[in-house]
């Protein structure tokens, strides 16, 4: 009882081990029929055009227990693997191209698991037909030997082509490219190839034949689309020859010359006869059938004719020989023939050619010297040329003609019977031309015309040429065109003119020379050409940059020729720029600027052109100036004299300052100068008479010219209106009564205009100079209304004040002030003293020009009042 009680837990545990395996079931495949997407892969079919990487299955299953499952796809060792499964779910994917004409059916061995049971089983995938495939022909290539006697709608060769494709893909159909261009047709399903119905093979006229046949499928689905594939090949068809075409001649017509000292038993020419059917020709057999009287003979198969008498017993000129030409055939029959017709004529022996005689005897060279360009029309009597050919009749009929450069000459007679004298004509003067050839050389040619021999001769003909002066002088250009720098040397080169002259000798010797207005300045080597300035000669591009003159290149024949030469001088920076005379003093109102102009003398750009700078002044920083116009402004922060009292002590505000003008010339040339600029306020009432006089303060001849200007227009006017009121009464036919002039009295003006003309004092302050005093309150009525328009009296103008005796400065010693490459002296002209009591005279002027003016004016209103 012991032993049993410590067995049975051991026991227990045993039966319930084996209890739960056995209680473990396998897993398995759903079968979901043949046309299932899902399942275990039975009677699965596949179009073989199926794209690679599609989902083409799904492997399902299950457990009994529940449990997960697994999928798996082996094969046979050694076969392809075309699809690959996803383990978890079962997904079948198309890894490999399907072919089904290598491989129709798949093995496939699918498998499920749960991870301790596992199911294999094997399965057929079917892979289905796709039209992938073009019809293949099989045996070529296709070479088909016809006979051309073969008979209309005779079958000659069957075509066959394959198409491993099955059902209608598969299936072929036949037809001819160009049907209507050849002789041939074919059967559309057989591919049996026939001649047309009524054509028949000419081999003498075509011996090979290429026909394109082209085989199609029925067509079939490949990937979704209806394909239709097709191929294409060529038969040749070599026609051969059948005995069906006589013989022909070749060469004809035929002709033979018998002459006088001919042997009996030469050959006089051979005809030449030929099988038509040319693939297997049958020799040929020749015969004289008539025409030969016994004296002609023919070699049966050579063809060739024989004379068989000696010339001096043929009794004809000419005989007409009728030749036959016989196939014979294979077995020695004669079967086709043909004929021809042979002339023989006979002539007396040609056995001279033409020959050249000179004055001694026969001779083939004739030499003579002449002068270039004769008259056209002149005959070369220096040449004595006979030809004579000793044949009689056609064999002494021969023509003459010249080979060499064409057009030259011309040679008569053209054509000689026997014997003439030869002539040579000049045809083109304008072509004997020394320059071009020196000597010129021709064959005179003599050749037969009717013989067959065409006996020929020639003679040289050789003309040595004497040149003449025919040629002009000829420069190389029309026109030449040099420059040169104004600052060259006399003497020195400017530019070679070179002309030429083909002439030889002393008529080619050229002498140069000049002439023209231009040619001043200039001289010529007579023999170079070379043009070159005069020792004297100095260049001055500001005074003249442009010399144009005529060259002349002339023979000592005086025959001469022109061209025209253009030189530039080139413009050198030789000039300071120069201040103008009237810039050591400028009256500067704030606001506005003065402007200094100084000129360069130089011809061009760069050279003439000014850039203006401030070089020194004092005090620093108060003047601007415009480097192209030389306007010099104040600083914009300096708007008044209380400012420029800040800046500086100088109460008079007169500065000097160091200008520069500088050319843009290499090297570059500058010229400085000392400017005193007075700076002065502008007046409070610009009238437009203050500010034209102040505008013209420098320039008092303006201010009087533009005065005495406008006096003449108004005057003008004047004489014009009582010339038209003076026609007006004179045609008028009325009396008019005598008009009564009321002359109102002058009222005392209810307001006073107090005004003192310029007064040409030195005050302390620049800006005092100009100054218009005007009484401000009589610029307002009583009322302080400005709309009542109130016609004032002209005043009484003031005698003119005397000019100031303004003592010279004596502070103006000449002066110079040196510059990097030039320095400017003032000029005399300069001088301030008188300048200004020329300035008060003109001033003077100006105010009783003024008043006669406004007293002018006031009496002609008055008068018509």
């Amino acid at each position: 009882m012991k032993h049993v009680r410590h067995f049975t837990p051991s026991l227990l545990l045993s039966l319930v081990h084996v209890c739960l395996v056995q209680a473990n079931y396998a897993p398995y495949f759903f079968d979901n029929g043949a046309r299932s997407t899902n399942g275990n892969m039975a009677l699965l079919s596949l179009s073989e055009d199926t794209p690679v990487g599609t989902h083409v299955y799904t492997l399902n299953g299950t457990d009994p227990e529940g449990d997960p499952v697994t999928y798996d796809l082996t094969y046979e060792a050694g076969s392809r693997r075309y699809f690959s499964v996803d383990k978890n779910l079962g997904n079948v994917t198309l890894i490999e191209e399907l072919d089904r004409e290598k491989e129709d059916e798949i093995e496939v061995i699918v498998s499920i698991s749960d991870g301790l049971s596992t199911v294999s089983e094997k399965v057929r995938i079917l892979v289905m037909d796709a039209n992938d495939e073009s019809p293949e022909f099989i045996n070529t290539p296709y070479i088909v030997d016809v006979p051309e006697n073969t008979p209309s709608s005779s079958s000659i060769f069957k075509i066959e082509a394959v198409d491993k494709d099955t059902g209608s893909g598969g299936s072929i159909t036949y037809f001819l490219q160009n049907i209507h261009a050849n002789k041939f047709t074919i059967d559309r399903h057989s591919g049996v190839l026939r001649i047309k119905t009524g054509v028949t093979l000419d081999y003498e006229k075509s011996r090979t034949h290429f026909v394109v046949v082209v085989a199609k499928d029925g067509g079939g689905k490949l990937r979704g689309d209806n394909k239709v594939f097709s191929a294409t090949t060529t038969v040749t068809i070599n026609v051969e020859d059948v005995q069906d075409t006589p013989p022909m001649f070749i060469g004809t017509p035929y002709y033979g010359y018998v002459y006088e000292d001919t042997l009996a038993g030469s050959e006089v020419l051979t005809v030449v006869a030929l099988d038509g059917d040319r693939g297997k020709p049958n020799s040929i057999h020749y015969c004289i059938v008539n025409g030969d009287e016994g004296s002609f003979e023919i070699g049966n198969t050579t063809g060739a004719i024989s004379v068989i008498k000696s010339p001096n017993q043929l009794k004809k000129e000419v005989y007409e020989l009728k030749v036959q030409a016989s196939e014979i055939s294979q077995e020695g029959d004669i079967s086709e023939h043909t004929f021809a017709m042979v002339t023989i004529r006979v002539v007396d022996l040609n056995n001279h050619p033409p020959t050249f005689y000179g004055e001694n005897g026969p001779q083939n060279r004739f030499e003579l010297t002449m002068y270039e360009h004769p008259p056209e029309g002149e005959i070369l009597r220096g040449l004595k040329i006979t030809v004579n050919d000793s044949d009689q009749g056609a064999n002494a009929k021969f023509n003459l003609r010249l080979v060499g450069p064409g057009g030259i000459f011309r040679v008569v007679p053209q054509t000689v019977l026997n014997e003439a004298q030869v002539t040579i004509i000049v045809e083109n003067s304008a072509a004997i031309d020394y320059e071009s050839f020196k000597v010129l050389t021709f064959k005179l040619l003599a050749i037969e015309v009717n013989t067959p021999e065409k006996f020929s001769s020639t003679a040289d003909i050789v003309i040595r040429l004497l040149d003449t002066n025919d040629n002009v002088p000829k420069f190389s250009s029309d026109y030449y065109i040099a420059r040169i720098p104004e600052n060259s040397p006399g003497g020195s080169n400017v530019v070679a003119v070179t002309a030429t002259d083909p002439d030889s000798g002393l008529w080619g010797e050229i002498k140069y020379s000049i002439y023209g207005t231009g040619a001043d300045l200039f001289l010529i080597h007579p023999s170079t050409g070379i043009i070159y300035t005069q020792p004297w000669a100095i260049l001055d591009a500001e005074v003249s940059s442009k010399y144009n003159f005529y060259v002349k290149a002339e023979d000592t024949d005086g025959k001469y020729s022109l061209a025209e030469v253009f030189i530039t001088v080139l413009d050198v920076n030789d000039h300071s720029p120069e201040f103008n005379e009237n810039i050591q003093e400028k009256t500067m109102i704030i606001g506005s600027p003065v402007k200094i102009e100084a000129i360069d003398q130089d011809a061009e750009e760069p050279n003439n052109i000014v850039d203006y700078s401030i070089m020194q002044a004092d005090p620093a920083n108060v003047f601007d100036i415009d480097q192209s116009t030389g306007e010099i402004k104040l600083k914009s922060y300096i708007r008044s004299l209380d400012i420029i009292h800040n800046i500086t002590k100088n109460k008079d505000c007169i500065w000097s300052l160091v200008v520069q003008a500088k050319d843009r010339g290499s090297p570059s040339f500058s010229t400085t100068a000392v400017l005193k600029i007075d700076i002065t306020e502008e007046t409070l009432h610009k009238g437009p008479m203050a500010a034209f006089l102040m505008q013209t303060k420098d320039n008092p001849m303006k201010a009087l010219g533009v005065l005495a200007g406008v006096m003449g227009i108004m005057v003008l006017i004047t004489i014009m209106i009582s010339t038209a009121m003076f026609w007006r009464n004179k045609r008028s036919n009325k009396i008019m009564p005598v008009r009564r002039i009321i002359r109102k009295r002058q009222m005392p003006p209810s307001r006073t205009v107090r005004m003192e003309w310029l007064k040409f004092k030195r005050p302390s302050n620049v800006a005092e100079k100009f100054v218009v005093e005007e009484d401000v309150k009589s610029l307002h009525n009583e009322n302080s209304n400005n709309n009542i328009q109130v016609i004032p009296v002209p005043p009484t103008a003031p005698l003119p004040p005397p000019p100031p005796a303004l003592a010279p400065r004596g502070d103006a010693p000449a002066w110079r002030v040196p510059t990097v490459s030039a320095s400017l002296t003032p000029k005399h002209i300069i001088k301030p003293a008188k300048k200004k009591g020329h300035s008060s005279a003109h001033n003077a002027l100006v105010s009783e020009l003024k008043m006669r003016f406004e007293k002018r004016n006031a009496a002609f209103g008055e008068s018509h009042i």
